[in-house]
């Protein structure tokens, strides 16, 4: 099918494309599952879509469906009813159905009235079939889709085209609810930390010595794809500027695969320097995020999370598409190299997983960057 075909619908202020299924009336409404089962950024930007549900529907109880560990980050948040663990399982998806049977158990005792499918995967729509909604809602992707997904799901939702490019990527999941009248004005994700995560969070900070390192910053120079990082040795002169100049002391955080790593580089550095990564859970490293004077790093999970618990953030990218991925603001600042190519959205060039145009891209972009944030930083500095 291609095209704008189908039914329309109104609901308040929005008019709803249907290439299959037809309006919903959510007064009758009780309880939503969103599904998302993407990265940690994307559950990052689903947040918006959340609270468009408190603001728009605030009697409805809303659940998410995430990748095993990365719904944590949602769990303090208010708006959230109930959160469900999808573990990742090889074998295609007939082992997937095998896998889930538990988890398939205890979403139809759930009885959710609307399900969501926010992401174009096979497994999100195995899942929304399984939980026997009478209601299963997915956006229309004509490209690159088995030929049997639509046939899941009750409602197929054909947005109009964007009006505006780069609205930020809050539109990846608002675009869907929208067309029922769902919405927020702040696209801005917001997580909260609790209180026993940060008394965790403390801790960790006190028996590895960075909380008597007085002021610091948090950096993740590593990415889970290499085509995403600058050379590692262009961070020393920046981190040891910050603490020359500025006397930031700088706190690594990533994975259990970049512990050496970012070891490595902490050896490396003149001023005090701390290796926190893979030393923290998910909600761990928001809370340690929280408490930085500003977050430095490369396109990855981190920055969409430090900017989420109110962080200032700078972010270097390169193949990746800045004005799309960057947290909104002008809090936060954005390093992307001056080629021409860039962004090209590919996987390294001619795929070889470098990009010349980060491994070309000098310190001084980098640099001037952090100077322009310490600048915000100061006392009296209105501009933020």
């Amino acid at each position: 099918m291609t095209g704008r075909t189908g039914q329309t619908g109104q609901t308040g202020q929005t008019k709803v494309m249907f290439i299959k299924g037809s309006p919903i009336d959510f007064s009758k409404i009780r309880k939503v599952l969103l599904i998302q089962l993407g990265d940690i950024g994307d559950v990052v930007w689903t947040e918006p879509t959340i609270r468009a549900f408190r603001e728009t529907l605030p009697s409805v109880e809303v659940s998410v469906l995430a990748r095993s560990g990365f719904g944590e980050l949602l769990a303090a948040h208010p708006d959230v009813h109930r959160l469900f663990d999808v573990a990742a399982v090889k074998g295609g998806i007939l082992a997937e159905i095998v896998a889930q049977s538990a988890l398939t158990g205890t979403l139809r005792r759930e009885r959710f009235d609307v399900v969501f499918d926010l992401r174009a995967g096979d497994r999100g729509a195995v899942m929304a079939w399984l939980t026997r909604a009478p209601c299963r809602v997915s956006l229309y992707y004509p490209q690159d889709i088995p030929f049997w997904r639509n046939s899941l799901f009750t409602h197929i939702v054909d947005p109009p085209p964007l009006e505006t490019l780069h609205l930020g990527a809050a539109e990846q999941t608002l675009r869907i609810v929208r067309e029922f009248g769902i919405d927020t004005a702040d696209r801005s994700p917001s997580l909260r930390v609790s209180a026993e995560v940060a008394g965790r969070v403390s801790a960790i900070l006190r028996e590895s010595g960075i909380e008597a390192a007085g002021r610091w910053v948090s950096v993740n120079p590593f990415s889970r794809w290499s085509y995403k990082e600058w050379p590692h040795e262009r961070w020393i002169p920046v981190l040891d500027r910050l603490w020359e100049q500025h006397r930031f002391a700088a706190v690594l955080v990533g994975s259990p695969d970049e512990v050496e790593k970012a070891s490595q580089l902490v050896t490396r550095l003149r001023g005090p320097a701390f290796n926190l990564a893979g030393k923290t859970t998910l909600t761990e490293l928001a809370g340690v995020l929280s408490l930085a004077a500003f977050h430095v790093g490369v396109d990855s999970a981190a920055p969409h999370i430090a900017a989420a618990v109110g962080v200032p953030t700078i972010t270097l990218y390169g193949p990746s598409d800045w004005r799309y991925w960057a947290p909104p603001g002008d809090r936060h600042l954005v390093v992307a190299p001056a080629d021409e190519c860039a962004p090209c959205y590919q996987k390294g060039c001619e795929g070889n997983g470098r990009s010349r145009c980060l491994e070309e891209m000098p310190a001084e972009r980098v640099l001037d960057a952090v100077e322009q944030m310490v600048r915000r930083l100061a006392p009296g500095h209105t501009s933020q």
